[in-house]
């Protein structure tokens, strides 16, 4: 456990956070539900993500280890529930995986041109692309945090120019010709964006994952309250301010939930006369992506690592890699698993149905070891924290149920989640029994 080396230092953990946080593809889902979508974020950032900056920033300050959440759930609760905490969200992530490549792969096609927009919904395509995609974020992390850190530095930076990007696109054309969208503050209450809210919540988590990596954080107390509160502050202001750039570019129904961002590019880019503003909107989201997936690929490789060394999982999640000083087998384990998981869930249901199933699956396997999260807050004496994080876990949860309209079979849908969620704990009960026989 004291092989991995600190190479990361406040600056480096702040953009670590943001390239861990945001992923762009929940604005264009945002938007698509509407304008009342920027009060949601500013209400999730109040009531959940501020709640899970603070619990995170104190647990790391009493335990920096590697693992986060694995850690602080066994020591505050016994071994199975933190094998069951690091479980779940690990398999949580794989899911993320998939969807999220899905999606940054459905969206270079617009880089390609008007003749390859196609492929968007081409499931070879994606399928294919999305696993290139899968491996060299993380093959970039297996080479150590010391190289790694660039990619999620690199994916940080892209994110605050695509925001500088979006935001002046937008106000040059509310200038011309005015917004496209009918500005309202309150969201839409309607069965159709129920499932959305879960989207919504689940896209300002990943703080979490800055704690996972405490052993690898110099002066970690200090480190992490400056990166979670400039962290927190950032990505409020990215979520609300983008949302309401495409929006003014487009109306809530023209913009796709899938490649939504690219739609928007390429509209701003004739309204404007920019041909070039599209590609380079897409780069920029692909940057984001890749910072994205190396930030939380190795972030999370550190849970599986630390249970191995409990002994909970075979010794071999344990390994450090001899010249790179990384936990090599965890991160090459989960990125079959991944794998695996995407091309699984494409049977039985379209691109789309199948692209849903996975989102719903990642929240909620995502969301379910925050309960014990904030329990570790509520015995340090984060009473309003853990509360607030409680109430939008249930939320997120029960949202992730709800079918949105691209589910033509629903009880498909519904058993798919079921069997996935009920896979997932089954699993880890039998993995634990066998590493620690009753």
């Amino acid at each position: 456990m004291n092989d991995l080396r600190r190479e990361l230092g406040a600056r480096d953990l702040t953009l670590f956070a943001i390239a861990s946080i945001v992923g762009v593809r929940w604005i264009a889902a945002a938007a698509r539900a509407g304008p009342g979508s920027i009060l949601l974020w500013l209400l999730a950032a109040l009531l959940f993500m501020m709640p899970l900056s603070i619990a995170v920033a104190v647990l790391t300050a009493r335990d920096p280890c590697a693992g986060g959440m694995y850690h602080w759930t066994r020591r505050d609760f016994g071994p199975w529930h933190g094998f069951l905490c690091f479980w779940t969200y690990w398999i949580g992530m794989a899911f993320w995986f998939p969807s999220a490549a899905m999606f940054y792969m459905s969206a270079t096609v617009y880089v390609m041109g008007p003749h390859f927009q196609w492929l968007a919904d081409n499931r070879a395509y994606l399928v294919v692309s999305s696993l290139c995609a899968i491996w060299i974020a993380l093959g970039t992390n297996i080479v150590g945090m010391k190289i790694g850190k660039w990619t999620e530095n690199t994916g940080a930076v892209a994110v605050w120019i695509l925001a500088l990007l979006l935001g002046l696109a937008a106000w040059a054309i509310w200038t011309r010709r005015g917004p496209a969208t009918q500005f309202h503050l309150m969201p839409d209450l309607s069965w159709g964006t129920i499932n959305f809210w879960a989207s919504i919540a689940y896209g300002i988590t990943g703080m979490e994952a800055v704690g996972m990596i405490g052993s690898e954080i110099r002066d970690p107390e200090r480190s992490m309250r400056r990166a979670a509160w400039a962290a927190t502050i950032f990505v409020t202001i990215f979520y609300a301010g983008t949302t309401m750039a495409l929006l003014v570019v487009l109306r809530p129904e023209a913009i796709s939930d899938l490649n939504g961002l690219a739609q928007t590019g390429e509209a701003a880019g004739v309204a404007l006369g920019a041909g070039w503003l599209a590609p380079l909107i897409t780069v920029l989201m692909l940057c984001s992506a890749v910072g994205q997936f190396g930030g939380l690929g190795s972030a999370i490789a550190r849970m599986p690592f630390a249970a191995g060394a409990d002994g909970l999982l075979p010794p071999s999640f344990a390994r450090v890699h001899p010249r790179w000083a990384t936990p090599y087998v965890s991160m090459i384990v989960f990125g079959l698993i991944a794998s695996a998981l995407l091309i699984a869930l494409q049977l039985g249901d379209t691109v789309r149905a199948a692209y849903q199933t996975i989102v719903s699956l990642m929240v909620i396997t995502g969301f379910l070891p925050f309960v014990y999260l904030f329990g570790s807050a509520w015995k340090l004496g984060c009473r309003f924290t853990s509360i607030a994080g409680w109430f939008v876990t249930a939320l997120a949860i029960g949202c992730s149920l709800a079918p949105t309209a691209d589910i033509q079979r629903v009880w498909l849908f519904e058993l798919k989640l079921m069997a996935g969620t009920a896979a997932v704990i089954g699993s880890a009960f039998f993995l634990y029994r066998r590493q620690v026989p009753v």
